[in-house]
């Protein structure tokens, strides 16, 4: 029996011979990749990144105890909506053009993961309209009372509480379109656990968008230095490591102390 190449003409042959030794392509320049640090994924959308199931749960709490006072039974939500919802809160003031991104449609079901006091919560219900949902996650069994009262007193009908844990935004597989995380993934403890339960809720080709603290030694006031655990090339490396693909990174006009980043699931 002959081997495969007798049969081959010798100009095929030299063909193939260039191709194998040629290498494989390489890697697309730095400088055409959105304005992030070069670690960042490429932001085509059809690119896989790995998937949520390769990766370890986390033994240990990255930031133990971080969510200490939102668990106690007894905390002051007056104070904590003077806190959040001051006007010397860059959130608060483009609370209204921090919403628009992610691009609600009617009908569509979303998730408000960290909810808060609900600051997020009009724009919300009526991005998704009347037969869309807001799911209000929260891990503060005060907020959850709050939110169920203010719903209740402003007939969000769309609204529905979801009394989250450590490690999971107990959310049922499938059943958002989008995902909103606002000053709140620096409060994840089991980042992977937290996003693989965000992941398996979230419909193909949804959108999550998170808002964060820029972590930038010598730049960052020493509260957030100390408060926050990692800078947002960290949080887009933990998100693509989870399973989502990096969108872009939209500059919101008056956020000096924050970022918005936005991702899709695959």
């Amino acid at each position: 029996m002959r081997s495969p190449s007798a049969a081959l003409p010798l100009s095929l042959l030299l063909s193939i011979l260039l191709v194998s030794c040629s290498g494989a392509p390489k890697e697309t320049d730095a400088a055409s990749r959105p304005d992030t640090v070069s670690k960042t994924p490429p932001t085509d959308a059809t690119q896989s990144t790995a998937k949520a199931t390769s990766q370890p749960a986390e033994a240990k709490s990255v930031k133990p105890g971080i969510n200490k006072r939102f668990k106690d039974p007894n905390m002051d939500v007056g104070r904590a909506m003077k806190m959040f919802e001051g006007e010397s809160r860059e959130i608060f003031i483009e609370k209204v053009k921090i919403a628009k991104t992610l691009d609600l449609a009617d009908g569509e079901d979303m998730a408000d993961i960290g909810s808060g006091t609900g600051l997020f919560l009009p724009y919300f219900t009526k991005g998704v309209g009347a037969k869309g949902k807001v799911y209000a996650v929260e891990i503060s069994p005060k907020f959850v009372e709050h939110i169920q009262a203010l719903s209740k007193k402003k007939k969000w009908s769309q609204v529905e509480t979801v009394f989250c844990t450590d490690k999971s935004t107990k959310l049922a597989e499938a059943s958002i379109d989008a995902a909103f995380i606002c000053d709140t993934y620096h409060h994840f403890e089991y980042p992977q656990a937290t996003l693989a339960s965000i992941r398996k809720a979230m419909r193909p080709g949804g959108r999550l968008v998170i808002v964060d603290f820029k972590r930038i030694p010598g730049e960052s006031r020493k509260w957030i230095l100390g408060h926050v655990r990692c800078n947002k090339e960290t949080v887009i490396q933990e998100v693509t490591a989870a399973g989502f693909v990096y969108v872009d990174e939209i500059q919101v006009k008056g956020l000096r102390e924050n970022y918005l980043i936005r991702f899709k699931r695959p």
